[in-house]
């Protein structure tokens, strides 16, 4: 006890408190001022602050000794001058001839290599001159003494011995000497040699400006500087030698003369017309010759090594340009040659940003192609690469970052580690946001739960979000895969021109539409439809214009809202931004008017006349066919009058009330009796709501159908039996509609895009597929937890390689196979290879499953020609060699003529990131493409959907009358046709003639066999086996007709009957013109208006 009463701080008393209160801390007189730093108090300490410590007084010094030695150098130059005319004034002193040496040549005065030693020993100067000298070789002396003496840590001998202070005494102590011995006044002294003195100063002199600036220079800049310096001290000292020692001869030499003799020998030219005639010049031409072999190849190591360590860190954007200039900055961990040519076409492909720079920043080195590339003209006066780090506020400087218009920031592909490259990019984006605060950011994610932490990005895109959602989109309308992919690329329309195919021609072309926007006040497409419907203005600007009113934007600057397809009850405003598809924008467009109002009239006479009183339903389709012909008639001779894009359809009544077609059609018919139907049949155990579970932060609420009592988890698993079921494959659900399935490598978060869209409620619960997600490994039980709300959604562990996990999962009842890349492969270093996994197992499906529609995913777009791949198919060739022709003309989209892309079996993750490019030229476009695809909904806005032509609908002829009765009836955009059509007879012919090598029968007999025996084994019906072969091969064994005396024609027969579902062409047409003849079986994608 007694030690913790030592060891506590007695309590104030109250005393003192009061004191305290009172005097505050002036009445503490056991208090002690202490003093820091009293180690700097010696003179020695104060003068190292002031001479060497202290920056900007050092910088000082340094200024001042390095004026002291360019001044001892000009005295000396000043000295030379004046030289020649003391010396012919005066005669030579007495003392200098006592204190002549013998000369040690001949004495002959004609001899020329007699040396006069007096000459080179002594000089003539004046008092004054030699006052001046000494006086600055004085300071110069002492201060090198001083800094010598602060410097001093220990080891003076090694100071002394210093080259500096040695040189330092060679130009000063004599001249200091002649002051006590006036005779030898004139003495020679190398004072020239400060020259060198001059350099070590001003090297460090720079030193202490860059750290007195707290501004770092150019290691490029300082080598070249110091070289610079090195050559001028060599130049001036061998001028300065060669003049002095040419005293001794009889061709004396002048400054001028020395110079011009020492430029051309060091130069190598030697004209011959100047030498050295004695041997002291001669010897000292020799020692700087071999110091300039010494000393220069250094200097040359060194700043080429520094400019090819700068080559690699790239340039710099300087401020100036950053105040004068505009840029954006590209972002990325590495620069691959294919995504930075996709950006650079995309961004530079509009006259808006034709004046911009593009500053790429990453850690990495550009590689062998991509440096190549850059130096096209073309790219090199715009694009600028800079080697660094978002994360470094010094790289972010380097590249104006604070002053760029944009700052993009984009993936790599064939990332092994998806989610280590978002959290990458989402430092990056934190790091520019905290540097550039007001810089708008253009994000690239793949997982969508990062999407939490990048939320302040003006434009982002995820990439897995988008990616399923168009394989989902896919499933349910074919081939718009390819229909989005060429509607957000830039192209003119040019591909395909020049091919005698009739569909690549018509193709190619309409991949030239893009999604353009523009302010409905004052637009010459829609500006006369201001107060009128959005329906009516999309059929008339159509008509009229050839282009496809498609959405608006519609309120205030600051809470901007995208809608497609508003319906009808939507009135345009004039502070409206109308969205539309057209071959070129509007600002591009000429329309000649003349003539159009007498025509106008012609055509609304006959509308009126003979549609307006025919609007009655039940009327002879035949009563409206001839109304129709006769308006085509019209149209045809208005198109002659006036064009717009060559070939566009020109004027139509105009007129708000004006009635367009109300006569039912077949595609009526059936819409409203599924309708009524689909309403008084939804199951019970259904209901529409938002899904309960999500799972990650920022899904997109919309409606889909849901199961009314949350399923078990052990029901989910399709090849496991549990207490609720027996069923253990896919053929034992017996399900009313075939299956959809999804072969990944791991179950996705971003899956739930996949099954959202197909369970989204405009969908009727008539026509919901089954979706069967096929994973190599077990999903978490929080993904199960998500969709176990949705009905007939199940999943099992399989691989993509494994014909028994396909035939489980019900190869032979789908309707869809989605195959999802794989995060990993054996690509190991190159790139090109990251899709062999996919594209052989893709192989082996369709060469077990011929008929099979197969939906798949790659992450290099030039793989596209292994999906599918038949080397001795005649379009393949033939194809394949146009492709050649069209890579060679430059055109980005090359591969747009494969089969399998244009029927959109295939597409690329990596055709995703012209979203992202557009945007800044776009900023609607992300908004748009999440709404047509269901990722977002609006209540306000349309949705994507699609109506197959049949028998019933041929009546109706042309896609303008098409767009005409969809506008009138259910108000439906449509926006492009999914067209599918045989090939001709004579390519048939030529695939017989070919040889009959490129049908295997002996193969396909094989694989007929294997799929039967794993069928019986896995217990599924062999009759399903034979629908999945009909009309691709027949089930009995096949052979060539020689080995089977089957006569030619049988054999023809079964050739056909082979490849009869394999020669199919299905392709897109987006916008296409309104005299497009409709054909049987085409898909007419249309945006439906908001339900009400």
């Amino acid at each position: 006890m007694g030690e913790e009463g030592l060891a506590m701080v007695p309590p104030l008393p109250p005393k003192y408190r009061l004191k305290d209160a009172i005097l505050g801390d002036h009445g503490d007189a056991d208090r002690v001022r202490v003093k820091f730093f009293t180690n700097e108090n010696t003179l020695k300490e104060r003068l190292q602050i002031y001479f060497i410590r202290n920056q900007r007084s050092s910088l000082r010094i340094r200024m001042f000794n390095f004026l002291i030695k360019i001044l001892s150098c000009v005295l000396y130059v000043a000295r030379v001058v004046m030289e020649e005319n003391l010396c012919n004034q005066q005669q030579q002193p007495q003392q200098q001839r006592d204190y002549n040496i013998t000369t040690m040549a001949s004495q002959d005065d004609d001899d020329d290599k007699s040396i006069d030693w007096s000459a080179i020993f002594w000089v003539c100067r004046d008092v004054w001159f030699w006052g001046i000298q000494v006086t600055v070789a004085i300071i110069s002396l002492l201060e090198t003494l001083l800094m010598t003496y602060l410097a001093y840590k220990g080891n003076l001998l090694q100071q002394l011995l210093s080259p500096e202070f040695i040189l330092e005494l060679v130009t000063t102590v004599p001249l200091i000497v002649t002051i006590f011995y006036p005779p030898i006044r004139i003495l020679f002294v190398p004072v020239f040699l400060n020259c060198w003195l001059a350099e070590m100063a001003l090297n460090n002199m720079l030193n202490d400006l860059n750290r007195a600036m707290q501004k770092s220079q150019s290691a490029l800049s300082r080598h070249l500087l110091l070289l610079t310096m090195t050559l001028g001290c060599l130049v001036f000292t061998s001028v300065c030698g060669f003049q002095h020692l040419q005293r001794g001869s009889k061709k004396k030499v002048s400054l001028f003369d020395s110079l011009w003799f020492v430029i051309v020998t060091f130069s190598t030219v030697g004209y011959g017309d100047m030498y050295p005639t004695i041997w002291p010049s001669k010897l000292f031409i020799m020692m700087l010759i071999c110091m300039i072999f010494i000393v220069l190849p250094k200097q040359f190591e060194q700043l080429a090594y520094t400019w090819m360590e700068r080559q690699k860190m790239g340039g710099s954007y300087s401020s100036h340009r950053a105040h004068s200039e505009k840029h954006v900055v590209v972002v990325a961990t590495v620069l691959q040659t294919d995504v930075i040519v996709d950006f650079l076409n995309e961004f530079y492909a509009h006259p808006k940003v034709q004046d911009y720079y593009v500053v790429l920043l990453s850690p990495c080195d550009l590689n062998a192609t991509l440096k190549l590339i850059l130096q096209v003209p073309l790219w090199a006066a715009r694009v600028i690469y800079i080697q660094g780090s978002a994360l470094k506020d010094v790289d972010l400087t380097r590249c104006r970052m604070q002053n760029a218009e944009a700052c993009f920031f984009i993936m790599t592909r064939n990332e092994q580690d998806k989610s280590a490259s978002d959290e990458h990019t989402i430092l990056r984006s934190w790091a520019v946001r905290d540097f550039a605060p007001h810089c708008p950011q253009y994000l690239q994610i793949f997982k969508p739960e990062s999407k939490i932490h990048v939320y302040s990005a003006e434009f982002m895109v995820c990439e897995d979000e988008f990616k399923y959602s168009l394989l989902a989109n896919n499933c349910l309308y074919p081939g718009v895969s390819t229909f989005m992919t060429l509607l957000l690329h830039t192209s003119d329309g040019a591909e395909g021109q020049v091919s005698d195919e009739e569909w690549m021609r018509l193709y190619g072309k309409c991949s030239g539409n893009e999604i353009y926007h523009v302010s409905i006040n004052g637009s010459l497409f829609f500006g006369d439809y201001i107060g009128k419907s959005f329906t009516y203005a999309s059929f008339n600007s159509h008509r009229k214009y050839g282009v496809c009113l498609v959405g608006v934007v519609t309120g205030k600057e600051a809470e901007r809202v995208t809608l497609i397809n508003p319906g009808c009850d939507y009135i345009l405003h004039e502070s409206d931004i109308c969205l539309y598809l057209s071959l070129a924008k509007e600002e591009t467009a000429a329309v000649i008017k003349s003539g159009k109002k007498v025509i106008e009239n012609k055509a609304a006479s006959i509308c009126e006349k003979e549609m307006i009183e025919q609007g009655k339903i039940g009327k002879a389709k035949d009563q409206y066919n001839m109304a129709a012909c006769r308006l085509e008639q019209v149209v045809t001779d208005v198109q002659k009058q006036s064009e717009v894009f060559g070939d566009f359809s020109s004027a139509v009544p105009d007129s708000a009330d004006a009635h367009i077609f109300e006569e039912e059609t077949a595609i009526d018919s059936r819409r409203k009796t599924a309708e009524a139907y689909a309403a008084s049949s939804y199951p019970s155990n259904y209901n529409c709501g938002e899904p309960p579970v999500t799972p990650y932060i920022g899904v997109s609420q919309r409606m889909c159908h849901l199961v009314r009592t949350k399923r078990h988890l052990c029901c989910l698993e399709m090849t496991t039996t549990c207490e609720h079921t027996s069923n253990c494959k896919a053929t034992d659900y017996k399900w009313p509609n075939k299956c959809v399935i999804v072969v990944a490598d791991k179950a996705s978060t971003a899956l739930f895009n996949f099954i959202a869209i197909l369970r989204a409620q405009h969908i009727d619960h008539r026509q919901l597929k089954p979706i069967v997600l096929v994973v190599e490994d077990s999903p978490e039980n929080s993904f199960l937890d998500t969709i176990s709300y949705f009905p007939m959604v199940y999943w099992m562990t399989g691989s993509l390689e494994s014909l028994d996990d396909l035939l489980k999962a019900g190869i032979m009842v789908s309707d869809s196979l989605v195959i999802v890349n794989k995060e990993a492969s054996n690509a190991g270093d190159e790139d090109t290879l990251a899709d062999c996994n996919t594209l052989v197992a893709a192989q082996t499906i369709f060469r077990l499953f011929p008929t099979c529609n197969i939906v798949m995913e790659l992450s290099q777009a030039s793989n596209m020609r292994f999906m599918q791949f038949r080397p001795h198919d005649p379009l393949s060739l033939k194809i394949s060699n146009f492709e050649r022709k069209e890579k060679e003309k430059g055109s980005h989209l090359y591969f747009m003529f494969r089969p399998p892309f244009a029927s959109g079996c295939v597409f690329s993750a990596s055709m995703l990131d012209t979203i992202l490019y557009q945007a800044y030229v776009k900023d609607f476009v992300i908004q748009f493409v999440r709404l047509l695809l269901g990722i977002d909904e609006n209540p306000h806005s349309g949705h994507l959907s699609c109506i197959k032509m049949t028998c019933e609908d041929m009546w109706i002829g042309s896609y303008g009358r098409l767009y005409q009765k969809l506008c009138s009836s259910s108000r439906e955009i449509p926006i492009g046709i999914y067209r599918t059509q045989r090939r001709d007879a004579s390519t048939f012919s030529t695939m017989l003639m070919m040889g009959r090598g490129c049908i295997d029968f002996g193969t396909v007999t094989e694989v007929e066999r294997m799929v039967r025996s794993r069928m019986e084994a896995l217990g599924v019906k062999c009759r399903q086996m034979v629908e999945q072969m009909a009309g691709d091969a027949p089930l009995a064994p096949l052979a060539t007709p020689e080995s089977t005396h089957v006569s030619s024609g049988e054999y023809t027969l079964k050739c056909r009957n082979l490849v009869n579902g394999r020669e199919n062409i299905s392709y897109v047409i987006i916008n296409p013109n309104t005299d497009t003849e409709l054909q049987l079986d085409d898909v007419i994608y249309v945006i439906k208006p908001p339900t009400a």
